[in-house]
């Protein structure tokens, strides 16, 4: 159970961070599961290229909840200053979930002359260890000039310095320098199939992604801090108000991106991330214990933060493995079994094709959601 003291924080664990760790992985299911990807409703899609939606906001708000998780993990070890074995193990996790990765990545051809090295739990992997150590061999104000000087230094190498080839500094899908970096080393055989030469979580961008880490890494050891539960929550809200208003003015000079990480995305997504944290930690840590249906809706995405990077891979994984099982389809051809299932059980209940694909998205969300729902009240946690 989680302290009710003045400082829920103390107990070494807070309810509502598994839960918002849990909401941002449900959303990342869900939109990473349309039904039909030719019908989905716009807020549910990326932003093309510069700009944002609400889809754009999760996996920032993951990479976030990393860093403010690495303070509660380690924040006892950098206190007894044995950093020996834990250096071990976080690299030991870090590699793992970059393994994990490339094996989706890998799944189901396994040719080595043609898969992405890069992805979502690769970056996971590296933010991570980074911040991790970052955490372990910093005080606060080396993190936040180490925070500030990734997204002022990124800012001028993809504003200022030339791109070989090009001869001048650009922001362009195809041509700017985090896009050369990638073909240059990652080779376009290696690199995100949709665009064959730039990767969205690529070898440059990672540099802001570490920031984003930063910054939950800093609202962590706020949180974990002796000061009254008012005050923290007071200056959670007003420094997340401040840090997404300076994103959007960043947007001016480096366009809201996520594609290429922009620094100005980087604040605004840690902007909302801390507001979005500071209001599931009131809710739920603070308020919860005398409100108790507030924590007994947050339970659901408890079950889904505490298995995170479970179900995440496994939500990965199935459906791949489901599609090549081919069965006849509706219309007589041969379709996979993920998609006969929708086609034949989903579909044909809704006159919109959109919320036809929505449908069977939450449908996928809801799934998981019992099958985490048992683990948890089985108390079963995959840690990797």
């Amino acid at each position: 159970m989680i302290s009710t003291s003045t400082n829920p924080a103390a107990s070494g664990r807070l309810l509502s961070l598994d839960a918002f760790r849990g909401l941002t992985v449900a959303a990342m299911i869900m939109v990473n599961n349309a039904g039909d990807w030719s019908h989905i409703y716009a807020p549910l899609g990326h932003a093309e290229w510069n700009g944002w939606t609400p889809t754009d906001l999760i996996f920032p708000f993951f990479l976030f909840i990393v860093g403010v998780s690495i303070t509660f993990a380690l924040g006892g070890i950098k206190q007894k200053g044995d950093t020996g074995d834990a250096a071990r193990k976080i690299v030991r996790r870090g590699l793992t979930l970059f393994a994990l990765g490339l094996f989706l990545n890998f799944f189901p051809k396994f040719d080595p002359t043609n898969v992405r090295i890069l992805g979502v739990l690769q970056r996971i992997g590296i933010v991570y260890i980074v911040c991790s150590f970052v955490f372990l061999r910093t005080d606060v104000r080396g993190q936040r000039l180490l925070a500030g000087a990734l997204l002022l230094g990124y800012y001028l190498l993809m504003t200022v310095v030339p791109v070989p080839g090009v001869g001048y500094p650009n922001l362009e899908p195809t041509t700017n320098l985090s896009a050369w970096l990638d073909n240059l080393v990652l080779t376009p055989a290696h690199v995100y199939k949709s665009t064959k030469v730039w990767d969205p979580e690529g070898i440059l961008s990672t540099l802001p992604a570490i920031a984003t880490g930063l910054l939950g890494v800093l609202t962590g050891t706020w949180l974990r801090g002796n000061r009254p539960v008012a005050e923290k929550i007071a200056w959670l809200f007003s420094a997340g108000v401040l840090i997404a208003i300076a994103g959007l003015f960043a947007d001016a000079l480096f366009p809201i991106n996520k594609k290429i990480w922009t620094s100005s995305f980087v604040l605004l997504t840690g902007g909302l991330a801390m507001l979005g944290l500071a209001t599931c930690y009131w809710l739920i840590d603070v308020v919860g214990p005398e409100r108790p249906l507030y924590r007994r809706l947050s339970l659901p995405f408890v079950a889904y933060g505490v298995n995170a990077i479970t179900v995440f891979f496994m939500s990965g994984l199935i459906p791949r493995i489901m599609n090549l099982v081919k069965v006849p389809g509706p219309d007589g051809g041969e379709v996979g079994l993920i998609e006969y299932l929708y086609r034949s059980f989903i579909a044909p209940f809704f006159s919109s094709p959109y919320n036809a694909s929505l449908a069977g998205a939450l449908t996928f969300v809801v799934i998981w959601g019992v099958i985490l729902w048992i683990m948890y009240r089985r108390n079963i946690i995959v840690k990797v």
